[in-house]
């Protein structure tokens, strides 16, 4: 799965120790985190969702990855953007914070977005984004545990490697399209452009710029009056990226009745695998999906089952989605010339 793994785990059985494994690049590639509430993270995604709430939209989420396992990865995201519909234009902050291992390997990243959107026909839309971001990595290197201290029974290693990490500082930048009508949506979105290096004990290492695609459609399942039509339906859609060498689609479907909302998704469909086993290692996760959406506001929660290798072990993942999404109540009502975001 897509998740910054610059940390590799190791379950021991008198002890259970989180090792991190810094000293070869060849072995360590780094990759984004992900949420697997992918449409209540809508600026993480694709910085072309900027702007598409009402008028103020604040978003929060929260993911404890394989809780089961000591030192859990935890990641966490605060977002705000606002529609400047007269400018036909979308502002918005991003904060997220991502921490992994006992050598609490932190990845906090501060991002401004601008969105533009222009109608290209009839109810369809199209809205092109920036994001434009800085990053800031560090290791705590008390937590680590390596390899020759397993040996030494004073706990102590000699590695020279040690005195090399650093913490690092860069920029980065994202840009993606969304054309989206009523009822349907599809997105690419380019992260990463620049590849920065993130090594910590200054080799080459870049990170490697991420492709997102998705796309998907809302059926209503009542065709009665327009009011009912809101009330009942389907939403199927995927998510597919591709990172370095890794790629992952998702694919799913989301049932909403007002104001209930469920999902069923599967993560890690083989894609080009050269050998029967490969698909051993694409088989991730089944998620369910619960919420519950009101006019301004909505709340969700979705439970990563995993289906791969490292079984029920590791705990799956639990993940939280906080959406406010508001007009300002003196603001002056405005007829709208685009639509708004589309109902996933």
């Amino acid at each position: 799965m897509l998740k910054t793994r610059n940390l590799h785990i190791i379950q021991y059985t008198a002890i259970v120790l989180m090792v991190a494994i810094l000293l070869n690049p060849y072995q360590v590639k780094a990759q984004d985190f992900q949420f697997s509430q992918y449409h209540e993270s809508p600026l993480y995604l694709n910085p072309a969702f900027t702007g598409l709430g009402k008028m103020h939209r604040i978003t929060l989420n929260s993911r404890v990855q394989w809780p089961s396992l000591p030192k859990a990865y935890v990641t966490n995201a605060l977002a705000y953007d606002y529609n400047m519909d007269y400018l036909s234009s979308g502002f918005g902050l991003m904060l997220t914070r991502d921490v992994a291992g006992s050598g609490n390997l932190g990845n906090t990243n501060a991002s401004f977005l601008y969105s533009y959107r222009i109608g290209i026909a009839d109810k369809l839309v199209l809205s092109t984004g920036l994001q434009f971001a800085y990053n800031f990595t560090g290791l705590n290197q008390n937590g680590l545990t390596l390899g020759d201290q397993l040996l030494d029974n004073r706990g102590i290693s000699f590695d020279s490697e040690l005195s090399n990490i650093q913490n690092i500082q860069y920029f980065d930048f994202a840009g993606g399209v969304l054309l989206y009508g009523k009822s349907l949506w599809a997105g690419l979105a380019l992260h990463h452009l620049t590849q920065p290096e993130i090594s910590l004990i200054g080799d080459s290492n870049p990170l490697r710029m991420k492709i997102s695609a998705h796309g998907g459609i809302r059926i209503p399942l009542y065709r009665g009056s327009t009011k009912l039509e809101y009330l009942s339906s389907i939403a199927p859609s995927f998510v597919y990226k591709r990172q370095g060498i890794n790629d992952q689609l998702d694919l799913g479907i989301n049932w909403h009745y007002d104001p209930i909302s469920a999902g069923l998704w599967y993560r890690g469909v083989p894609l080009g695998k050269t050998t029967p086993n490969e698909s051993l290692y694409d088989r991730d996760a089944l998620i369910f999906k619960f919420g519950l959406l009101f006019p301004d506001f909505q709340v969700g929660y979705s439970y990563d089952f995993t289906i791969s290798d490292l079984g029920g072990a590791s705990g799956g993942a639990h993940e939280i989605s906080i959406i406010f999404d508001f007009e300002a109540k003196l603001a002056k009502k405005r007829k709208k010339q685009f639509l708004p975001c589309p109902t996933f």
